[in-house]
């Protein structure tokens, strides 16, 4: 098959395109031939060495963990999906080695469900990662409830934006805090924006929310965490999907995991227009050095995507 893979770490320079073998399908996977897939910070990021610590590597290495495509051939135990079924998945393994950056991956059965009718395969690979980390963070780490006021750091982002859908649809009043070019997109999603400035985030906060909020989501890590921390209710909860600083805080660091049943929910939502996915730019399976330099860059409104003729 044709992929893109690495042999050692590094940035978009070490990826190459060419001929790798055709994965092999066990009997709980099921063989996808792969339509799209979408670039997410952690696969630069592990590309690059950073998860070293934590995750092996086994090269050469196919990037990517989002996928849409169809079922080409289930697992001899497999009766959850047929040949031509249509799907997207949050295809990552316990290591390195087997990414959705291909003509075809082996993506067990924990890690897909039905694409939304009402997509693309292109805004279904948009969806996977962001989407279920959203809504396990605000549902499993947070626990958010109707009535509450959460905020959400980096709301703008491709999981912040899905955070303030989701939270909204649960029934709670969203803060999102963004830079100025993010202002627009989260009010157009329900949340009221708060904007990234060091002399008046907290004040800003405090005039929307008196009492404090009930959730902080933080999406990006960094001075604004201990900050928004700051501006917790009494009995309110923090987590972070990127800086594990949170904990100091007596917040939880959340890792999104595979749930073929929670991706269904995130489906659902897709089809009944509760969720808005966003695809800024796409690019050929050969050019996924440039989606990842496009991704670097940043300032894009919706996700990059890599398609797969």
């Amino acid at each position: 098959m044709k992929a893109i893979s690495y042999r050692r770490y590094g940035g978009p320079e070490v990826l190459e395109y060419g001929e790798l073998p055709d994965p092999k399908v066990g009997p709980d996977e099921v063989l996808v031939r792969v339509r799209a897939a979408a670039v997410n910070p952690v696969d630069w990021k592990a590309q690059a060495g950073h998860l070293d610590g934590m995750i092996d590597a086994v090269f050469p290495v196919v990037p990517g963990w989002d996928v849409s495509g169809v079922v080409v051939r289930p697992g001899v135990s497999v009766t959850e999906w047929a040949e031509g079924d249509e799907v997207m998945g949050y295809v990552r393994e316990d290591f390195l080695a087997h990414g959705t950056f291909a003509e075809y991956v082996a993506a067990p059965l924990r890690t897909l469900a039905r694409k939304p009718r009402s997509h693309s395969f292109e805004e279904a690979a948009a969806l996977p990662l962001a989407g279920l980390t959203a809504y396990q963070s605000l549902r499993t780490a947070l626990s958010v409830r109707e009535g509450e006021t959460v905020l959400v750091l980096a709301a703008a982002g491709g999981v912040g934006s899905m955070a303030v859908q989701i939270a909204r649809h649960l029934g709670c009043r969203v803060l999102g805090a963004v830079r100025e070019s993010g202002r627009e997109r989260v009010a157009e999603l329900g949340g009221e924006p708060v904007l990234f400035d060091e002399r008046t985030f907290t004040a800003q906060v405090r005039e929307l929310a008196p009492q404090g909020v009930d959730a902080v989501l933080d999406t990006l890590g960094g001075p604004f965490l201990p900050r928004a921390a700051g501006l917790l209710a009494t009995g309110g909860r923090i987590a972070s999907i990127a800086d594990a600083e949170v904990l100091a805080l007596g917040g939880r660091y959340y890792w999104v995991r595979p749930d073929a049943a929670d991706l269904a929910a995130l489906a659902d939502l897709v089809d009944e227009g509760v969720l808005d996915v966003r695809v800024a730019k796409t690019f050929p399976l050969e050019r996924a050095a440039d989606a990842q330099r496009a991704h670097a860059e940043g300032g894009l409104q919706g996700k990059v995507v890599v398609t797969v003729p």
